[in-house]
């Protein structure tokens, strides 16, 4: 796979890191481009309350790893998960990280990892085959806003739904690093293939690209001239940067907000790394990527599985065998 598309990961981190190295282990060359960043509620309180309080709820569902990662971090000392209470997600990923926490795997209810959809109408359809709703209490634990589908359909069936913030959604920062990654990415997009698994880091790539321009303003005959004076980036592409580039999205509605920005392929595929190595070496062979559950090609062993250099303007290093994955440079 050392002349495939290298996978530019937009997740979050830590599980932006985590795919990487899960991808690297099955041969493909990958790098973390967070286009979201996370941090903490801003207000403790009602997820210290949610916690006090979590034995009154039948379900409390998780809408990502990160509503995971950030409830659990408030998780009162040895307390322990109420035998009653079943912990939805839409995912495999948010499912293993329950599973991490110390869910215990029976209460976990989440689409297979052969589900043919990972959403909140998919997870809908186990609850609602598990019992009636009239009278529970549930709890989504997500970021500031997001989508109410499941909140509302419980409601429709006589649950009564609260929410709390576990985390607060941000856009990235990029440094000298991420910039020449995103300018590495413009220039030659058919060597990358962008892999979207939120609707909303996607609507932040246009305002890295913007600031991208604004940062090669300079003109190379005058970049570096002198001292102070910064080397400019390589130019991006006039109008879309994304009209010869391809991207992965995890979902239908995240497929369309890539397609609105420009992007000129986007395909959909399932969101596990297993699922996206397929969808690569089906696309180099021109097939459709069918079968999600068979195993992944076997890649070369030699050379390094990090995105490579593009040229003598790129300023990401490769990462040789034994290296930390990207854990120096992260975005």
């Amino acid at each position: 796979m050392a002349n495939w598309p290298c996978v530019l990961v937009t997740r979050p981190q830590p599980q932006a890191d985590d795919w990487v190295v899960q991808l690297q282990a099955l041969g493909q060359r990958a790098v973390a481009f967070p286009l979201l960043a996370i941090a903490g509620p801003a207000h403790r309180a009602p997820v210290q309350a949610a916690w006090a309080g979590l034995a009154q709820y039948r379900l409390v569902m998780f809408v990502s790893p990160s509503a995971v990662e950030r409830f659990f971090a408030l998780r009162p000392p040895g307390q322990p998960w109420p035998d009653n209470t079943l912990a939805g997600a839409t995912g495999p990923g948010t499912a293993r990280a329950l599973v991490q926490a110390s869910v215990p795997a029976s209460a976990v209810v989440a689409p297979a990892a052969e589900a043919p959809r990972f959403d909140s109408e998919a997870l809908w359809v186990l609850l609602a085959q598990r019992q009636a709703w009239s009278g529970m209490q549930a709890l989504v634990v997500r970021g500031e806003g997001g989508r109410d589908w499941l909140a509302d359909t419980l409601r429709q069936h006589g649950a009564v739904v609260h929410f709390v913030e576990a985390y607060r959604r941000t856009a990235p920062v990029l440094d000298g690093r991420g910039l020449a990654l995103l300018a590495q990415a413009c220039q030659r997009p058919h060597a990358h293939v962008w892999l979207f698994s939120s609707s909303e880091a996607c609507g932040h790539l246009p305002v890295l690209v913007d600031r991208l321009r604004r940062s090669a303003l300079v003109p190379d005959s005058v970049a570096g001239s002198a001292p102070g004076l910064p080397v400019a980036h390589p130019p991006v592409p006039a109008g879309s940067p994304w009209v010869d580039a391809w991207a992965l999205a995890t979902h239908p509605r995240i497929a369309e907000a890539a397609r609105r920005l420009g992007f000129g392929q986007v395909d959909e595929v399932g969101p596990t790394p297993e699922a996206v190595v397929l969808a690569l070496a089906a696309h180099r062979t021109g097939l459709a990527p069918t079968d999600t559950d068979s195993a992944p090609p076997t890649a070369p062993s030699a050379g390094p599985t990090a995105c490579q250099n593009a040229g003598p303007s790129a300023a990401v290093p490769p990462l040789g065998p034994g290296t930390p994955p990207l854990q120096s440079w992260r975005l």
